[in-house]
C-alpha cells in the first residue's frame, strides 16, 4: 500500500502532461497527454483517480458512450487498485487497452518513476 507522497519531479511531469491535455487542440493529443498522466498516476490513489475522471469529462465531450462508461468502471477501482499496488503497470488508462493489461512504459516515464 503506498502512503508516501507524489516526488515532486514525477508530480510536476503528471501536472504538465494533465495541463497539456486541457490546452491540446487535437482530441488525439489530448487523449496522448492523458495517457501519459494515467502512467505516471497509477500508483497514487487520488491522481489516478483525477486521471480517470478527467478522461471520463473527454469521453463525454466526444460523446464516446463506450469509452465513458468504461471510464466509470476505472473511476470506482482506481483508488482502491492504487493504494493496495493493484495496478497494471504501464497501462494507458483507455478502455480500448483493457482494465488489467499491463503495457510498456515509455523510457522518458519509466526513468521517473524509477528515480521515484
Amino acid at each position: 500500500m503506498i502512503t508516501r507522497p507524489m516526488p515532486a519531479p514525477v508530480r510536476a511531469a503528471y501536472r504538465a502532461e494533465m495541463r497539456a491535455a486541457r490546452t491540446a487542440a487535437d482530441p488525439a493529443a489530448r487523449w496522448r497527454h492523458l495517457e501519459r498522466a494515467h502512467i505516471l498516476s497509477q500508483p497514487w490513489p487520488w491522481p489516478h483517480t483525477a486521471n480517470h475522471l478527467a478522461m471520463f469529462a473527454l469521453a463525454i465531450a466526444q460523446r464516446d458512450r463506450r469509452e465513458a462508461f468504461g471510464q466509470v468502471v476505472r473511476i470506482i477501482v482506481a483508488a482502491p487498485g492504487s493504494a493496495l499496488g493493484r495496478y497494471p503497470h504501464g497501462n494507458t488508462g483507455r478502455t480500448r487497452a483493457g482494465l488489467t493489461r499491463p503495457m510498456a512504459v515509455p523510457e522518458d516515464l519509466a526513468a521517473l518513476l524509477a528515480a521515484a
